[in-house]
């Protein structure tokens, strides 16, 4: 089957949260030997699981090598090279799967930064995940992602740095990497303006169109564009989410006056709710704040997907769904979209013979995952450690 007669594939990030046991990758101290050869074991298991949920696309931990670049433990250093046979074979499996599968190194690898010695460290980085890539025998869709990067007091600057990192990059660097729209920093405007200068192919992100577009693109015409940066024969993909809407829980320490207050039996200093009341004895007390928009939801908003697919009538992409409740949002939205937005589903491969399948999926859910609240690093941060 080519990718365009594939249905648009519809995937999600790192960790499996709808099954217990499964490990994105080995997670052991660098004292203990930890191998990618094990990281893949644990992953092999993440495709039989990703086959028969129907799930075709997932990517993978930047930590799938541990330490296989850390520039003070070269004894890890030819990890990659050595798992050559174990990399093939997980490939041969995902391709027979149909799974699509992509990096997204972490904040720290920067191709913009002033620093050089940062750069080359992250393009030793980029290297070591284009070649595992490369090992799995992998097409062009298999693609790893990055941001611009951080501003450091110079945008215009910070901007042009980035083609300069790119030019340092090697071949089969180049070949994978992809570019992403930001939420904070860098708009589509930026990603399009480096586009023109280097051929990168770029990834469309709605949640931060929404949230950073100063130059007021039209969304249809931004997205057409990104799209086409992307060669012919390999399918695009784009990134979706949508925003929290509840209140951020913050723990905070409290102070003697919280403490005179409470025994006083005043309410919290004027602007502050707290999710209890805070007791006289209490040490931490728990804060309520309104949501940031940049933060992802746990759950994709069926009716928000829906609106934005029929928007993209016409075009070909897959989607990486960035909910933090991760393969579980999809077990949820799939039977939402046959329930509210059959045209949707049917992009995707959903059809109304698929309702008791996708019921069950969604009735396995009452009985209760745990949702992870901290990003995975290959996600991102809403502030870069480097800036």
């Amino acid at each position: 089957m080519t990718a365009s007669s594939h249905p648009l594939r519809l995937g999600f990030p790192v960790k499996v949260m709808g099954k217990p046991g499964f490990k994105s990758n080995d997670t052991r101290r660098w004292q203990s030997e930890p191998h990618l050869k094990t990281s893949l074991e644990e992953v092999d298991k993440i495709l039989d699981y990703l086959k028969s949920v129907d799930l075709d696309m997932y990517r993978l931990s930047s930590d799938l090598a541990p330490y296989a670049t850390h520039p003070d433990l070269p004894q890890f250093h030819s990890m990659v090279a050595d798992s050559d046979s174990e990399l093939a074979a997980f490939g041969a499996k995902a391709r027979d799967y149909g799974i699509r599968l992509s990096f997204h190194p972490s904040q720290y690898v920067l191709l913009n930064s002033p620093n050089p010695d940062l750069t080359a460290k992250s393009i030793w980085d980029l290297a070591s995940q284009a070649e595992m890539l490369d090992r799995m025998g992998l097409d062009d869709e298999a693609v790893m992602v990055t941001h611009v990067g951080g501003v450091y007091d110079d945008h215009e600057a910070s901007r042009a740095r980035w083609i300069e990192g790119w030019n340092e990059c090697p071949e089969h660097v180049r070949r994978r990497l992809v570019l992403e729209n930001d939420d904070i920093r860098f708009s589509a405007a930026d990603a399009l303006w480096i586009h023109e200068r280097t051929g990168v192919r770029l990834i469309f992100d709605y949640q931060h169109f929404w949230c950073l577009n100063p130059e007021r693109l039209d969304m249809r015409a931004t997205l057409e564009k990104f799209l086409a940066s992307w060669p012919a024969g390999v399918r695009p993909k784009i990134h979706f989410s949508s925003p929290r809407t509840e209140m951020r829980e913050l723990k905070q320490k409290v102070t003697a006056k919280d403490r005179e207050n409470a025994a006083a039996g005043k309410a919290p200093r004027k602007g502050m709710v707290t999710k209890a009341p805070v007791k006289a004895n209490a040490r931490v007390k728990t804060v309520l704040r309104p949501p940031i928009w940049t933060g992802h939801a746990d759950f994709t908003n069926p009716f928000e997907f829906a609106t934005f697919m029929r928007m993209a009538e016409g075009l070909e992409f897959d989607v990486m769904m960035e909910g933090k409740a991760k393969d579980v949002s999809l077990l949820k939205l799939r039977p939402d979209l046959l329930r509210f937005a059959p045209d949707v589903a049917a992009r995707f491969g959903i059809e109304p013979d698929d309702a008791e399948s996708l019921a069950r999926d969604e009735a396995s859910l009452e009985q209760g995952v745990g949702v992870d609240e901290a990003p995975d690093v290959d996600e991102g941060a809403e502030t870069l450690a480097a800036e």
